[in-house]
C-alpha cells in the first residue's frame, strides 16, 4: 500500500487514471490504472532502474505446501531492440484512487473503490469506455463492502470481489464476499472467507472461484491459505469454502492469470504498512517489506510448480498484466526500495513470460518528450505533470 507523505500534503494528491496496457510480439491494449498523491512523487517514488537482489523469505512456508524443483532458465533483456510504443493522453478519471481495484470487459474499464487520501476512501465504480475514451456510468457498491486491497476476477460478465480492508488508513479487513452482474449492474453476495485477508491472489479456474496468500489480519504477515469455492452464473454452487494446497510464498499484490487450463501466480510481497498500536484512527505505520518475482503455476491442483522468477521483483501488478500470444506481459509495478534513499522504487519496465519457452524477455519502457515512463497499475506518473492520465498503445 501507499501512504501519504504527512498531514500538512495529505490533501495535495495527483489524480491519476486509467493506463490500458500493451504489448509483446503483437500487442494488445488492456488498462492500467492508478492514483496516488502529489507528495508520493518526491516522498515516495526514486525513479531509479536498479534494484536489490532478493531477500529470503520473512517467514517460512506453511506445512504442505507441496512444490516441485526450480527449473532455472535464463530471461533477456532487450536495451536496444523492444517493440515501438506509442504514448496517447486519455481522458482524466473522475477521481484520484489508490489501492482500488480494477477489471475490463470488452471495452469497457470497471474502477472500483480505493482511497481518495488515507483519511477517506470510495465506495463506488466508476466506468471509464475504451472506444470514445470517456468516462461515465458510476454507482454505488454495497455498504458493507471493503474499500481497498480487494481480490478480484470475472467470467466475462460476473465481477467477484472478494474480501479486502474496510475503511481508510489501515483498518482491519472483512471477510465478505460480492458478486457485481454487469449487465444489470446489481449486486449479490457469496460466502465469506473463512478468515478475511488483504489483496489475495483471485482468480477463475476450472469452475471455481480461488483465493490465495494475501496479508493476514495484522495486514503485515503473508497468509498461505487457499481456498476455492464452484460458481456459475455469479452464484455459489456451495455453502462453504474449499481449502485447497497451500501456496509456497505468500502475500499481497500478485498477478494471478489463467493460461491454457493452469493457474499462475507471479511476483507479491511479504510484509505490509500496519495500523500504528493504540492509534483511534488506525493510523499506518511502517514496517519492513519484501519484494519479490517468484513465479508459481498450479496445473492439476496438487502440487505448485516453481517456475523462473520475473527478472526484477516486483509487487503491485494484480491489475498490471495482460495475455497475449501465449505471453503473460506484465507492466511496471513496484520493487525493492533504493537501498541508500529507502524510498520506493517504481519500475521501468514491460516483461514477457513466454510460456512455450519457459522464459522472460522485458524491456524498458521509452520516456516520451512530455511525459515520463508507465510504471505500475497503482502509480503511474506522468513526468511532472499531476492531471492528466495516460494509456500506451500500438498502431495496428
Amino acid at each position: 500500500m501507499a501512504r501519504a507523505s504527512g498531514e500538512k500534503h495529505g490533501q495535495r494528491y495527483i489524480v491519476m487514471g486509467t493506463c490500458v496496457g500493451l504489448l509483446a510480439a503483437m500487442l494488445l491494449t488492456n488498462i492500467l490504472w492508478a492514483s496516488s498523491y502529489r507528495s508520493l512523487l518526491s516522498k515516495w517514488a526514486d525513479h531509479d532502474s536498479s534494484h536489490s537482489v532478493i531477500p529470503p523469505p520473512l517467514f517460512e512456508n506453511v506445512k504442505g505446501a507441496k512444490i516441485s524443483k526450480l527449473k532455472v532458465e535464463s530471461f533477456k533483456y532487450l536495451e536496444e531492440n523492444g517493440p515501438e510504443l506509442e504514448w496517447e493522453e486519455m481522458a482524466e478519471a473522475p477521481v484520484a484512487r489508490l489501492d482500488g481495484s480494477a477489471i475490463q470487459l470488452g471495452n469497457l474499464f470497471y474502477v472500483f473503490a480505493g482511497y481518495e487520501t488515507l483519511n477517506n476512501v470510495h465506495s463506488h465504480v466508476d466506468i471509464y469506455n475504451l472506444t470514445d475514451n470517456t468516462w461515465g456510468g458510476k454507482f454505488d457498491m454495497p455498504k458493507e463492502m471493503a474499500h481497498s486491497h480487494l481480490g478480484m476476477a470475472t467470467d466475462g460478465r460476473y465481477i467477484y470481489a472478494v474480501t479486502g480492508q474496510y475503511g481508510p488508513q489501515c483498518r482491519g479487513p472483512i471477510a465478505l464476499n460480492f458478486v457485481l452482474d454487469t449487465k444489470t449492474k446489481k449486486w449479490s453476495r457469496l460466502p465469506p472467507l473463512p478468515v478475511p485477508r488483504y489483496a489475495p491472489a483471485t482468480q477463475l479456474w476450472k469452475g471455481r472461484l480461488h483465493v490465495m496468500g494475501g496479508s493476514k489480519e495484522d495486514r503485515h504477515e503473508p497468509g498461505l491459505e487457499h481456498w476455492s469455492i464452484a460458481v456459475k452464473d455469479g452464484k455459489a454452487l456451495e455453502l462453504d469454502w474449499r481449502p485447497e494446497i497451500p501456496i509456497p510464498r505468500g502475500g499481497p499484490h500478485r498477478a494471478c492469470i489463467v493460461v491454457d487450463n493452469r493457474l499462475y501466480v507471479i511476483g507479491g510481497q511479504e510484509g505490509d504498512f500496519m495500523a500504528k498500536p493504540g492509534s483511534p484512527i488506525f493510523k499506518c505505520s511502517r514496517r519492513h517489506e519484501v519484494v519479490y518475482g517468484d513465479v508459481y503455476m498450479l496445473e492439476d491442483g496438487s502440487a505448485w510448480k516453481q517456475l523462473p522468477p520475473m527478472p526484477k521483483p516486483d509487487s503491485h501488478i494484480e491489475f498490471a498484466w495482460v495475455v497475449v500470444n501465449n505471453s503473460i506481459v506484465i507492466v511496471g509495478g513496484t520493487t525493492e526500495k533504493h537501498p541508500i534513499t529507502k524510498r520506493m522504487i517504481l519500475v521501468g519496465e514491460v516483461f514477457q513470460f513466454d510460456l512455450n519457452a519457459m522464459i522472460w524477455v522485458y524491456f524498458r519502457l521509452p520516456s516520451p518528450p512530455t511525459l515520463w515512463f508507465l510504471v505500475p497499475s497503482e502509480y503511474t506518473f506522468c513526468g511532472m505533470r499531476s492531471e492528466v492520465a495516460c494509456s500506451l498503445h500500438q498502431n495496428h
